[in-house]
């Protein structure tokens, strides 16, 4: 079975540097501006036709440049630095013991967010802007949670507490093959 995150990470081409630089805060906040702008030029097609996809392509564009935009932070201590620290061990689960409840809850937040893709689709389909906002906002939510179960999982597997300084990407020591 395909791992839809791992699928995910590889259509955004993240490496080591990449990460690095999406710990920023200003990478992690303005990533959430990434659905809303594509969701808006898709829906711009009622008003502009054909003219909406440029915009279409400029918020993809956006989607895969913010990751890779901001510089490192000089602090991975942050609630978003954490968040991205510990989606790259949940996305190395392989290689890292993430306990079981991390990764089942990171599945039920992953669902719940395709199943906002539900209505939004349809909002944006039929441009119904109540169903495309609530899609939207279930989307997102799910997203916020999913992030902050990310930080959660970080600060379990490396011993560490939320907003204290970290001054480099601390990752756990990755399993050992026995």
């Amino acid at each position: 079975m395909t791992d839809i995150y791992r699928a995910a990470e590889r259509l955004m081409g993240m490496e080591d540097a990449d990460w690095r630089r999406h710990a920023n805060p200003l990478s992690v906040w303005t990533r959430f501006t990434c659905l809303p702008l594509i969701v808006l030029a898709i829906y711009a097609r009622q008003w502009i036709g054909w003219g909406a996809l440029p915009l279409v392509l400029l918020a993809v564009a956006w989607t895969w440049i913010n990751p890779r935009l901001f510089p490192p932070p000089a602090d991975f201590g942050s609630w978003a630095a954490r968040g991205t620290l510990g989606e790259r061990v949940f996305l190395a689960r392989h290689r890292y013991d993430v306990p079981a409840h991390h990764i089942r809850m990171a599945h039920i937040l992953t669902g719940l967010s395709a199943l906002g893709l539900v209505p939004l689709i349809y909002g944006l389909v039929t441009f119904d802007a109540w169903a495309t906002g609530a899609g939207l906002l279930a989307v997102i939510l799910s997203k916020v949670w999913f992030v902050d179960r990310m930080v959660w999982i970080h600060a379990d597997m490396t011993d560490t507490q939320p907003g204290d300084p970290l001054p480099d990407p601390t990752l756990p020591h990755e399993r050992t093959t026995s």
